[in-house]
């Protein structure tokens, strides 16, 4: 599929938003399999306001090796690049479209999700993807991070996914261990020393748009 046509394509699975239910923990969609991890990433005001920046900018899959375009609603529009810290990248919102990347050269892999829900309240906030046609999951997946009554800060990844089709499936083991891998390395990403000078550091609450 054509990157271009991304945006006007449909999401690869139907239970849409079941990352954020309730019954999560306990109801995995059928057939999907459920990963949740979560892990204290610091402390205090500074902590946050630097972790939610990063958080609805992409900055959890930037810190996490993953390069970022995010394609245009527009056909016409131009693709931007969030694959390093910038002051100039925008929120995320809800339908943007987004093409991850993983790997060098000719073992690049590419991965188009879109986002399908943003939270940004003064204690949580964060994003869930839901898998695109090229995929090699079908699923979803939300990073989410919290600030509790003691002021520490927590991170929490979760994820339900099957393989995309009959390749895949015969790859599931090496799928699973590398998914292991990298929610370790999301947990870790927004965590160790807070730059002096934020990127991209913003005041005032995101603005959350309705998907189009």
């Amino acid at each position: 599929m054509d990157a271009r046509t991304y945006p006007n394509a449909p999401v690869t699975y139907g239970a849409v938003g079941a990352t954020r239910g309730s019954t999560f923990t306990v109801l995995p969609p059928a057939g999907f399999r459920r990963v949740q991890r979560s892990a204290r990433i610091g402390h205090g005001e500074q902590r946050w306001a630097f972790a939610r920046e990063q958080i609805l900018t992409w900055g959890v899959k930037r810190r996490s090796g993953f390069g970022v375009t995010l394609l245009p609603r527009d056909p016409h529009g131009e693709l931007q690049d969030l694959s390093a810290d910038s002051a100039d990248h925008p929120f995320v919102r809800p339908g943007d479209t987004i093409v991850l990347s993983v790997g060098r050269g000719r073992y690049t892999a590419h991965e188009p999700v879109r986002v399908v829900y943003v939270v940004d309240d003064p204690t949580v906030a964060g994003f869930a993807y839901g898998t695109l046609e090229g995929h090699p999951l079908r699923g979803e997946e939300s990073f989410m991070i919290e600030r509790r009554d003691d002021n520490s800060v927590w991170m929490t990844v979760r994820s339900f996914s099957r393989p995309a089709s009959f390749k895949w499936m015969l790859l599931s083991p090496a799928l699973r261990l590398f998914q292991f891998f990298v929610v370790g390395r999301y947990l870790r990403a927004l965590t160790g020393a807070i730059p002096a000078s934020l990127p991209g550091e913003r005041s005032g609450t995101a603005p959350i748009e309705p998907a189009e």
